[in-house]
């Protein structure tokens, strides 16, 4: 390869790279909700969430009623699911912003924050969020992929797409989490 080609390639790889710095917190995020608004993710600093990449034709898709529950159970004790709907896996959120509120709404009661759809895939359109997620080593490989993130904004665990928040090894880590 010519040095020329060379140089080309490392300066057009140097654009992927995210502008996140990966030792920042989440909680130093702002981000938009599903109806459009701003809002700064520092609304959460000092309370454990549960960041979710949703979807509304998935096969975990029913995770939705134990995300719900889990948030209504535990929010007195500074704690909140936080949903990022993503049609990255499968096109199995193709809705609108409307859309998904109102299924999300109608079929399970969701209350919890949710927010406009994102790229989590690794790549020049990834989301902020996700970029700082994926620096724990962790990306999803399909919707309801779950991370724990601290009181700090630090993702503390994560969890695949099978385990289903009823379960006792992501209560746990909310519990540890959450200093329990």
């Amino acid at each position: 390869m010519s040095p020329v080609r060379a140089a080309v390639l490392a300066a057009a790889s140097c654009m992927l790279v995210s502008p996140v710095n990966a030792a920042e917190s989440l909680y130093s995020l702002d981000v938009k909700t599903l109806t459009g608004k701003d809002m700064a993710l520092s609304e959460f600093a000092g309370k454990v969430t549960l960041v979710v990449n949703v979807a509304s034709e998935c096969g975990f898709t029913p995770q939705y009623a134990g995300l719900q529950q889990l948030h209504d159970q535990m929010q007195d004790k500074g704690f909140s699911v936080l949903g990022f709907p993503s049609n990255d896996f499968g096109g199995q959120e193709p809705g609108s912003a409307d859309e998904i509120a109102t299924f999300c709404k109608k079929n399970y009661g969701v209350s919890f924050p949710m927010f406009s759809k994102v790229v989590t895939k690794a790549g020049p359109e990834q989301s902020p969020v996700y970029t700082l997620l994926g620096a724990s080593g962790n990306l999803p490989a399909w919707n309801f992929s779950k991370y724990v993130v601290g009181k700090d904004g630090k993702v503390t665990a994560f969890f695949p797409s099978k385990v289903t928040p009823e379960s006792d090894e992501l209560r746990s880590a909310i519990a540890a989490a959450l200093g329990e």
